[in-house]
């Protein structure tokens, strides 16, 4: 079997390459092969890699600025989902692609499920919802795994930001208000590669959407005091300790873009149609941490 990877140096990207590497032959690209802001570029790389299935882990991941880049969000995140689909459509090759909870309006209050009415809120929930659409108007067998406070140990993110700043401040204001589950590219990654595994040896499983994230829920804010304690177990010289970790509401940080108050997403389908379990959001980031301080895990 063969695979593509788009977007090899990102977050879940880089976790893909490990995670893929025993079912075959990988083709990983990097935006430098394969631009998803152009369209003839992406298709001649596509059809040079000529695989099996097409994972896409590209994407306009950046939230707030996308208020202002509305053309660039949309062409990477909509426009280049669909043109895969149509590849993919005509090859008969998989497209593995991957959303977020920002497709719906976080005004739920209980976690969404697939069939749940999506109501982005901003430019890249939008731009991600219509990518989710144009793929799957494509023809092209494809699996939408929509997921949820991406973290790992390489590439910018929550985690990494809230261990910089409690090296560097005595004291960290985080949002209490929004609730979700903090999933590990690690994680995303594994799953993927159970679901490559199947398809490659025909094992049935339905095109569509689900939901991909680590078991249980918290708050930015428990998200960060837990990074923190974690930290300072495994010996990083913080100056914030975890205590020091001030809940805030939404209001009190305001920004560009607005942020879904329920991230919640119900991942059960996921779990009955790979007959898998996901571990808790804490192991995950404690992971994390170890891998951005490089220390082993316990």
């Amino acid at each position: 079997m063969r695979v593509l990877i788009l977007g090899k140096t990102g977050q879940v990207g880089g976790e893909l390459q490990r995670a893929l590497a025993p079912l075959g032959e990988i083709v990983a690209l990097g935006r430098d092969k394969a631009d998803l802001e152009d369209a003839a570029t992406l298709r001649a790389a596509v059809a040079g890699a000529s695989p099996d299935v097409i994972v896409n882990a590209a994407a306009y991941t950046a939230v707030d600025k996308a208020e202002s880049e509305v053309a660039r969000a949309e062409r990477i995140n909509h426009w280049a989902v669909g043109e895969l689909g149509e590849i993919a459509a005509q090859t008969g090759a998989w497209v593995i692609h991957y959303s977020t909870d920002y497709v719906f309006d976080g005004n739920k209050g209980a976690p969404y499920v697939e069939t749940d009415a999506t109501d982005p809120q901003g430019v890249y929930g939008r731009s991600k919802r219509d990518g989710e659409t144009a793929l799957a108007a494509s023809g092209a067998p494809h699996l939408i795994l929509r997921t949820s406070w991406v973290h790992a140990g390489r590439g910018q993110n929550f985690v990494r930001t809230m261990l910089r700043l409690a090296a560097e401040r005595p004291q960290l204001r985080v949002v209490a208000d929004q609730i979700g589950a903090p999933t590990s590219a690690a994680l995303i990654a594994e799953v993927t590669a159970d679901a490559v595994a199947r398809i490659g040896r025909g094992a049935p499983i339905a095109a569509g959407i689900y939901h991909l994230t680590a078991a249980g829920e918290t708050s930015w804010h428990g998200l960060a005091q837990l990074a923190i304690a974690e930290a300072e177990r495994l010996g990083a010289p913080l100056i914030a300790h975890a205590g020091d970790v001030v809940a805030i509401g939404t209001a009190d940080y305001p920004t560009p873009a607005k942020r879904p108050a329920n991230s919640r997403l119900d991942a059960g389908k996921l779990r009955a149609a790979l007959g898998i379990s996901l571990p808790d959001w804490q192991s995950g980031v404690r992971q994390t941490v170890a891998q951005l301080l490089e220390r082993p895990t316990a």
